[in-house]
C-alpha cells in the first residue's frame, strides 16, 4: 500500500479517479481459470484502453463460481499486471462469510491492490437494520488498514439509506462507494458526504450528467468501458476527459454517439446469461471470453448469432 489506514480518504481522493471497469474472468476448455487469457485481457484494458482501474472479481467476474485460492490468484495476477502497467486495482472481497472477506482483504492488502471493495451483508429474516450494517462495515474497517468501499445494489436484498451510507463513510479507510440505487439516492448521499469519499453508480448513461451535475471524479462502474471501447474507439475515455476539462458540449456530442452501440448491445441480451453475453461480445472484440461456470447458463447457438448480428450494427471500430 502507498498510503496509511489515516491517509485513505485523502489518497484516494487523489487517485481512486477515472473511468474503471469491472472484469470478466475466463475460464479454460477444462473450466480452469484461464491465467493466459486473464493477462491478456488486463494487459489490453490497463495499457490499450488506459483505463483508470479495474473492478476484480466482482459479480460481472463470477466470483460466486470461484474457489478461495482461484479469487486469490485472480488478484494476484491483475496486481502484477497493474505494477507493470501502471494501473490501479480495486479487488472485489465480497462474499457471504465474514471471514473470508477479511481472509481476501488481507490478501489483497499483502499481493499489492490499491483498495478493496465489499458489497453489504447478505441479510435475511429482517436482520438487515442499519446497526447492523454499520457494525459490519465498522468491524471489517478495524481489521484492515487497506482503503475500502461500500457497494449496495438491489441483489442484497435491501438499499442502504443515503444517511446510513454517510455514517459508514466517518470510518476512517472508508474511501468510496459503489452504489447502484435510484438517482435520488446517491444524489442525496453525495450532498451529505460532500469530497469526503468517491461516490459512483454503475451506469454509464448517467455517468456524463454526474460528472457535471455532482461533480464526480469516479466512475466505479460495470463492463461498459470493457464492451463498447476499443483501440480504435474509446469514445467513454475521450468524452469522460472533456467533461473533467469543463467541455461538456463536446463531451455529451461524444457521449450520445455511442448510443447504437449501447442498443446493440441491450438488444441481444438474453435473459438471465449476463456473463455469457458479456464473454461473447467480448470475444467478438478480439479478447478472451470462454465459458461461464455453473450455476450459469451458456448461450445457445441463436443467442450467438443475435449477437454476432447486433454487434455487427454496433458502430464500434474494432483494433
Amino acid at each position: 500500500m502507498n498510503y496509511s489506514k489515516q491517509d485513505a480518504k485523502a489518497y484516494a481522493k487523489a487517485h481512486f479517479t477515472g473511468v474503471w471497469a469491472a472484469t470478466l474472468t475466463p475460464f479454460d476448455a477444462q473450466n480452469r481459470l484461464d491465467e493466459a487469457g486473464l493477462r491478456a485481457n488486463l494487459r489490453h484494458w490497463m495499457g490499450t484502453l488506459k483505463l483508470g482501474g479495474l473492478f476484480v472479481s466482482g459479480k460481472q467476474g463470477e466470483f460466486f463460481s470461484m474457489s478461495l485460492a482461484e479469487r486469490k490468484r485472480s488478484f494476484e495476477i491483475a496486481a502484477e499486471e497493474a505494477a507493470s502497467a501502471g494501473s490501479r486495482t480495486v479487488m472485489s472481497c465480497s462474499d457471504t462469510n465474514l471471514d473470508t472477506v477479511l481472509e481476501l482483504g488481507r490478501h489483497a492488502q499483502a499481493c499489492g491492490a490499491d483498495w478493496i471493495v465489499v458489497h453489504s451483508p447478505v441479510l435475511h429474516f429482517g436482520a438487515d437494520t442499519e446497526d447492523t450494517i454499520y457494525e459490519y462495515y465498522r468491524h471489517i474497517s478495524e481489521q484492515l488498514d487497506i482503503g475500502i468501499a461500500m457497494w449496495n445494489h438491489p441483489d442484497c436484498g435491501y438499499l442502504m439509506s443515503p444517511q446510513l451510507c454517510a455514517r459508514i463513510a466517518e470510518l476512517p479507510n472508508i474511501v468510496a462507494i459503489k452504489y447502484s440505487v435510484p438517482r435520488e439516492m446517491y444524489v442525496e448521499l453525495s450532498r451529505l458526504v460532500g469530497d469526503k469519499i468517491q461516490v459512483s453508480t454503475a451506469s454509464e448513461e448517467e455517468w456524463l450528467d454526474n460528472i457535471e451535475e455532482l461533480g464526480w471524479r469516479l466512475y466505479l462502474c460495470s463492463t461498459p468501458p470493457l464492451l463498447l471501447q476499443t483501440a480504435a474507439d474509446q469514445r467513454i475515455n475521450d468524452y469522460t476527459r472533456l467533461a473533467f476539462e469543463g467541455k461538456f458540449k463536446e463531451a455529451r456530442v461524444l457521449r450520445d454517439s455511442l448510443e447504437p452501440a449501447r442498443q446493440a448491445f441491450k438488444a441481444c441480451k438474453p435473459k438471465g446469461k449476463p456473463q455469457a453475453h458479456s464473454k461473447y461480445w467480448l470475444e467478438l472484440l478480439g479478447r478472451v471470453g470462454g465459458p461461464v461456470r455453473r450455476p450459469l447458463l451458456a448461450l445457445t447457438e441463436d443467442e450467438k448469432a443475435l449477437i454476432r448480428e447486433q454487434f455487427a450494427r454496433s458502430g464500434l471500430k474494432l483494433d
